[in-house]
């Protein structure tokens, strides 16, 4: 039997939690800020906390993410950017408090002559599915990922060629293949477009200007 996750007793605020980063890692942290926007008809305020921090510290970083609140792993998402990748865990905490469920993206940097990242699937199973796609389409090495087994390519994909690179290692020209074109015919018109008929008049008047931007009822987001 599972045991079930305990809910956090208390909701830190952003800002505190973004200082909780600050006070356990200090100059482990590159970088740290909180982003804030406003959602839905209501403006209410929707926050995220971006962190940067140095490889060695994933883990650790992930770990003391869990002592605050057991968060949600929605994706790992990732950057070419020429001589590294750029890796963004990207995670949300305090799902369903008031005035909670912030956004907390964790940024790691590695250098395209060492590409190795520890794994976090033993913390956050579900990260093995995101960790394995990063292993084949940016050429990763994931240390201890409990199944390094391709994904989405199939096993017949070129060896050493990486999708989502932008270098010499990503899909050459000659790999693209334009499936739109294949048996099309050349002698076919185009179909005509059949024009569309006028909406219905509603009964009881005109709507106007103001009644089509009235603003939606009962608080949903747009």
């Amino acid at each position: 039997m599972t045991s079930e996750i305990p809910s956090p007793k208390i909701v830190l605020t952003p800002q505190e939690l973004l200082a909780s980063f600050k006070s356990a890692f200090g100059d482990g942290l590159k970088g740290g800020e909180v982003r804030s926007a406003l959602s839905g008809s209501l403006k209410t305020p929707r926050y995220s906390i971006w962190l940067r921090v140095e490889r060695a510290l994933l883990r650790p970083a992930m770990q003391h993410l869990i002592t605050i609140a057991y968060p949600h792993l929605a994706v790992i998402a990732g950057n070419d950017l020429g001589d590294e990748i750029e890796l963004l865990y990207i995670l949300s905490v305090f799902l369903g408090k008031k005035h909670g469920e912030y956004m907390v993206t964790i940024a790691i940097s590695l250098p395209k002559s060492d590409l190795v990242v520890p794994t976090i699937a033993d913390l956050l199973p579900g990260a093995v599915f995101s960790e394995r796609e990063k292993q084949e389409f940016f050429g990763i090495t994931v240390e201890n990922i409990p199944d390094g087994r391709r994904l989405f390519l199939p096993d017949d994909f070129p060896l050493g060629v990486y999708p989502w690179r932008k270098d010499e290692t990503g899909i050459q020209p000659g790999m693209v293949k334009e499936l739109w074109k294949t048996n099309r015919p050349t002698d076919r018109p185009a179909p005509p477009v059949p024009e569309k008929e006028p909406a219905p008049k509603e009964s009881g008047g005109s709507t106007t200007e103001s009644d089509r931007s009235e603003p939606l009822k009962g608080g949903g987001n747009l």
